[in-house]
């Protein structure tokens, strides 16, 4: 239960940070293959899926309400240490993922698969240098459809691995308007505003239902997928994979470079590759 819950508050902090994937996450900790049957399969094996999935989105929750803070902080104070860290956490996971594909013979289809998906991430990367304009979620029919069709849009680069949905989120315009919408709502529940808590709820529930809505079709997509060419898939997860750091580091503030933060970086990048094998399977 307590690993669940520490997986999900990785796969919750990946999804804050632009650059980073949650999907990528789940597959470095050796989880995404139960998680996706766990909510394809919710209405047939309810009780195991739950005990499955309970913990893992109250770490996730958990990462959105508190985690978001710290790292914040971490980002602003200890860029290149914080970015090494979770280019560990990736770099980590690989020799798990490959066993998928080791030992299997390697058809063009595969290789094509890699490619394609390696340069998403990094095409990714690039277009998410700035977000966009700021969105507009005044209340109206209009922008209810639009935080709806977002949150859909979201939950779907979230769940599929080496797409960072915050990016997503950050090249639409909706990623400081969101998180800044969570810690209001955080703020505003500790002092007890209810009208601030309603305001932020005509945006974050219309968001809220998306990422669920989200979440469910792509899980099925990629189960139907899965199902019909699992070792395409995986090579292009593991193209997914071996270009997050690319991505990571590409976005990474370097202002603060020097030998002391390179070789604190290389402390965390070394956590995170031991943190990668205690998530992952065991």
């Amino acid at each position: 239960m307590l690993k669940k819950f520490l997986q999900g508050i990785v796969i919750g902090v990946a999804n804050i940070i632009p650059g980073v994937s949650g999907g990528t996450m789940m597959v470095a900790m050796g989880i995404y293959d139960k998680l996706i049957h766990s909510i394809t399969h919710l209405r047939k094996e309810f009780k195991e899926s739950l005990r499955f999935l309970i913990p893992i989105f109250v770490g996730v929750g958990a990462a959105l309400v508190i985690v978001a803070r710290i790292l914040e902080f971490c980002f602003e104070m200890f860029p290149i240490q914080t970015n090494l860290l979770f280019c560990g956490l990736i770099v980590g996971s690989l020799p798990f993922i490959c066993t998928h594909v080791k030992g299997k013979k390697v058809k063009p289809g595969m290789i094509v698969a890699f490619l394609v998906f390696f340069a998403i991430v990094v095409a990714m990367a690039l277009m998410g240098e700035t977000e966009g304009v700021a969105a507009d979620v005044s209340f109206s029919l209009i922008n209810v459809i639009k935080l709806f069709g977002v949150g859909v849009i979201a939950a779907a680069t979230m769940v599929v691995p080496g797409v960072s949905g915050s990016m997503m989120l950050m090249i639409l315009g909706y990623y400081n308007t969101i998180l800044e919408c969570i810690n209001d709502t955080v703020d505003a529940l500790t002092a007890f505003d209810m009208g601030r808590i309603m305001d932020n709820m005509l945006v974050l529930i219309p968001f809220g239902i998306g990422v669920v809505i989200g979440i469910f079709l792509i899980a099925k997509i990629i189960e139907f997928i899965f199902e019909r060419a699992e070792t395409h898939a995986y090579w292009a997860i593991v193209g997914l994979i071996v270009a997050s750091p690319i991505a990571i580091l590409w976005k990474t503030d370097w202002s603060g470079f020097s030998i002391v933060a390179i070789l604190t970086g290389a402390v965390t990048f070394a956590i995170g590759w031991i943190v990668a094998g205690k998530l992952g399977k065991e």
